[in-house]
């Protein structure tokens, strides 16, 4: 049972990141410069460790490559969940990614649930019915509901990703660095490319956007600040935010991310690919807690009702495995 240990572990690191996204999603900063930072932390520790331990380059580890490319698809989306949505209501969708994982599981790998198992992601899909149907959401208003179902797909192909590496026998740290370098290649070209789009609104719009653009401000960031109606003194302290503080920001929030995929990968190769998912989706009832406790949402009835619905079937998922 030691892949449980690895995956509980790897929960609680990616419930901690869950909350670090959502905690600086709400900072007037450049998300891709942020999650930049995210990445390059985690390829800077992977590299390290993977030329002390000396692990095997093997051409396995452009298993890597896949993993970076849905990372990268669903940390953004994530992230953008939470600075758009209720972050109970995007940790509950991104808590979803193991109805993706045991459908393609059973395709690729013919990896099977029992009955009692079956009727775990049931109830799973119930709860889903009850957060969507709640007074809250309807589909003009789904409050990042919609970025955080991207989320979960990619979430999914992500771990399928990992999955397969380890039947290659790619070795763990090398993966990790492949991974981690495309995903900085991304999100490294997202910035500039929206650096490029500032420098062209600045020429339409003349002085004012000009002194945003001068003050390293992306044009995500500032599309998201004319978008969400900031007062000027918001505005001002966007400024702040310049790309080398939101970088050294991101590092410091990929520590997190990083720790939970030194732990997923080997629990993966361990265990059960979907119980192993189910396992590290529970992460959603730390930032279930930090929503109610520290942010004071609150919740209908419909909504509750859901959310402790869906955490029921991930929880049976595991239990009756």
């Amino acid at each position: 049972m030691l892949w449980l240990l690895y995956a509980a572990l790897a929960a609680v690191c990616f419930g901690l990141r869950g909350i670090l996204y959502h905690w600086t999603s709400q900072k007037p900063l450049d998300r891709n410069v942020m999650l930049l930072g995210v990445y390059m932390s985690g390829a800077l520790v992977s590299a390290l460790f993977a030329l002390l331990l000396r692990e095997s380059w093997t051409p396995a580890v452009w298993a890597g490559v896949s993993m970076g490319i849905f990372s990268f698809v669903s940390n953004a989306a994530m992230f953008r969940g939470f600075a758009v949505g209720k972050a109970s209501l995007v940790a509950i969708f991104t808590a979803l990614t193991p109805i993706v994982v045991v459908a393609a599981s059973y395709v690729l790998w013919h990896e099977t649930l029992n009955l009692a198992q079956s009727a775990s992601f049931v109830i799973i899909l119930a709860g889903i019915v009850m957060i969507r149907y709640s007074n809250d959401i309807s589909w003009g208003n789904l409050k990042g509901a919609e970025w955080a179902l991207l989320a979960m797909v990619a979430f999914g192909i992500t771990d399928l990703s990992s999955k397969q590496a380890m039947l290659w026998g790619a070795d763990k740290l090398p993966t990790l660095f492949v991974m981690y370098a495309t995903g900085s290649l991304l999100f490294g070209a997202s910035w500039l490319r929206a650096r490029q789009a500032a420098r062209r609104l600045a020429a339409v719009r003349g002085s004012a956007a000009g002194e945003l653009a001068a003050a390293a401000v992306s044009e995500a960031a500032v599309g998201e600040l004319a978008a969400e109606g900031l007062a000027p003194a918001k505005a001002k302290a966007a400024v702040r935010w310049t790309t080398s503080r939101t970088i050294w920001l991101g590092m410091v929030v990929g520590l997190s991310n990083i720790s939970g995929m030194l732990l997923i990968l080997p629990a993966f190769e361990l265990g059960v690919t979907g119980l192993v998912s189910a396992v590290i989706a529970t992460n959603v009832l730390l930032i279930l807690l930090y929503a109610r406790l520290v942010l004071k949402e609150v919740w209908t009835r419909m909504e509750f009702a859901g959310i402790l619905t869906a955490i029921v079937g991930v929880l049976l998922l595991r239990l009756l495995g």
